[in-house]
């Protein structure tokens, strides 16, 4: 993430990748403040056998689109909530990649962060097949929640 204020959306992610038992790594690495630390980051992700790389940003938000310029490791890009303009800044900042320099883009905030992770399992589990069972059973323990949910919806408010 580019700063530690982002852990709060960001720690979305890390709860669902560790319910799944997938390993990861949350850390800072700021497009603006440490950009030799980015770059190494970037440029060694692969032959560290990152297979994917989550990067949430508020504001400017330039860290996703960094990151995918310094690594062929797919980048899944979480716009972070600003203060001033709640995240539509930060989306625009990650969406708007150049052609030929791609980002996966998730929604602002916390459905992102926790899509994110969910894509990133998806995309580990069409090699795994363990991981694709524990994805399939959270679906379908999704579908039965959104069952359930019919049972609750009354007009007995009087």
């Amino acid at each position: 993430m580019g700063s530690s204020s982002d852990w709060d959306i960001m720690r979305l992610a890390a709860e669902i990748l560790t319910d799944f038992g997938v390993p990861f790594e949350a850390q800072v690495v700021s497009a603006h403040r440490m950009p030799d630390e980015l770059f190494r980051y970037a440029e060694q992700a692969r032959g560290r056998g990152l297979q994917a790389i989550i990067a949430g940003a508020g504001g400017a938000a330039h860290l996703p689109g960094m990151l995918a310029a310094k690594t062929p490791v797919p980048v899944l890009g979480v716009p972070v909530p600003s203060r001033h303009l709640q995240g539509v800044d930060s989306l625009h900042s990650i969406v708007q990649m150049p052609k030929g320099v791609p980002v996966a883009t998730f929604a602002i905030g916390a459905a992102g962060a926790a899509n994110a992770a969910l894509f990133a399992v998806a995309m580990l589990a069409n090699h795994d097949e363990a991981l694709r069972d524990k994805l399939d059973a959270f679906r379908a323990r999704q579908t039965e929640v959104a069952r359930a949910m019919t049972a609750d919806l009354t007009l007995d408010d009087k």
